[in-house]
């Protein structure tokens, strides 16, 4: 079955956004030659349409700095046309009109007009802007929508006959099989190649979605849980890591980590998207406790691999969704006590994780074991962090390499695709 790709345009993929407003904002007329008319004056130069995010304003001029990074200064005139429209217009049926004292730094502008008497500056005659405090509350009405209506994992298979991606799951009661429906209406995405930038991710097909990618998915579960009808799904190619920490460099915000799967060093750079989390010792226990348990059931006896038994595939990312009623502080929940981590039913783990306070470089030495989520980048020495996770010596201990080093997802502690589903500022 062909699978129909339907990209909405998002606040924070303004690159759509643009071209869509750009024709229908009040551009350059047409003009026309009619018989007995004179030819018509040669219109004014107009600039190429400005396209990003409100820096600094004094009086009626405006500082842009465009998603390409360049400022540029916006004079707004008495005349020149306000637009407001909301986050995720395609076109301008919704706008409203806007005063320019109602423009504040933050805010998402598309200009057009003509060049100004300075380098690098243009005159506006119109302004059409998504407020930044309007695509905030879109942003946390996405995200919730994330966190409650989604799933992750590692893709195990793909049959795009059917539309359907059977993705692995580990949840702390073990691990589990769960069968992801495509529809035609189904929205598409793929984060881009060494990027860990929701915004940046492009309309995708369901062929590009490969074996041994992550996946995360928003929709409906099927009541027993191993169906999940996706309303969109994202998915990309990503690197799972667990070793230990041999060397940290402050300064240029990177460390270098002994991978235990490939005994090999790895340069680890940190951006400032980068998640750094650190588990307190009886999360960590629990989590370990939860996996020896699974990997017991799983080779036999004992936990030993069963004689002739084949290495067993890599472990997969767990399922970052709430369960119904579980709050910040509820069961399962981080600030219910971590329960959840050792009993079935209470929520998962990637939850938890999420609801750990963020921690920096600095927390963390020389001979720390961390799991690590990056970049796929063709350098297998290099690698940029998406989420870096401490504390994890009993889990290394307890489980796997190959299962120590998936256990996190993308978006274990990002809030998931909400990010960027909701994103609206560059």
């Amino acid at each position: 079955m062909g699978t129909v790709v339907v990209s909405r345009v998002r606040p924070k993929n303004w690159r759509l956004c643009g071209v869509v407003l750009s024709f229908c904002l009040i551009g350059a007329s047409s003009f026309s030659v009619r018989a007995g008319q004179g030819a018509p004056a040669t219109p004014a130069p107009k600039s190429p349409p400005a396209l990003g995010t409100i820096k600094t304003i004094s009086g009626n001029t405006l500082t842009l700095t465009t998603d390409a990074g360049a400022e540029i200064k916006v004079v707004v005139s008495a005349d020149a046309k306000l637009l407001r429209v909301p986050p995720g217009s395609k076109d301008l049926k919704e706008a409203a009109p806007l005063q320019f004292a109602d423009l504040q730094a933050g805010d998402r502008i598309l200009v057009r007009g003509k060049p100004g008497d300075d380098p690098n500056s243009m005159v506006a005659s119109s302004v059409v802007a998504m407020k930044k405090t309007d695509i905030a509350e879109k942003q946390s009405h996405e995200r919730e929508e994330w966190q409650r209506h989604g799933i992750g994992g590692l893709v195990r298979s793909v049959d795009a006959s059917s539309g359907v991606i059977t993705i692995g799951t580990t949840t702390a009661t073990g691990n589990k099989d769960i069968a992801i429906h495509a529809a035609s209406t189904t929205i598409l995405r793929r984060y881009a190649p060494g990027s860990v930038k929701f915004d940046d991710a492009k309309p995708s097909t369901l062929a590009e979605i490969k074996t041994g990618d992550q996946l995360r998915a928003r929709g409906t579960r099927s009541a027993d849980g191993s169906e999940f009808t996706a309303e969109e799904i994202v998915s990309g190619a990503f690197r799972n890591i667990a070793g230990m920490i041999v060397s940290i460099d402050g300064a240029g915000g990177s460390f270098t980590v002994n991978d235990l799967a490939t005994k090999k060093n790895v340069e680890v750079k940190l951006l400032a998207d980068s998640q750094l989390r650190k588990l307190p010792q009886p999360m960590a226990q629990r989590i370990a406790i939860g996996l020896k348990g699974a990997s017991a059931d799983a080779s036999g006896p004992g936990g030993a691999a069963k004689p002739g038994a084949a290495p067993s595939a890599p472990s997969t990312a767990p399922a970052p969704q709430v369960q119904p009623g579980m709050g910040a502080g509820g069961s399962g929940g981080f600030g219910g006590g971590m329960n959840g981590a050792g009993r079935a039913g209470s929520g998962d783990l990637q939850q938890m994780l999420s609801r750990l306070p963020a921690n920096s470089l600095a927390d963390f030495q020389k001979g720390d074991a961390v799991m690590i989520v990056a970049t796929a980048d063709h350098d297998a020495s290099k690698t940029t962090a998406i989420t870096v996770l401490g504390g994890v010596e009993p889990i290394l201990q307890a489980s796997p390499q190959a299962q120590a080093a998936s256990i996190l997802s993308p978006w274990s502690l990002n809030n998931g695709g909400g990010d960027a589903a909701a994103a609206g500022t560059p």
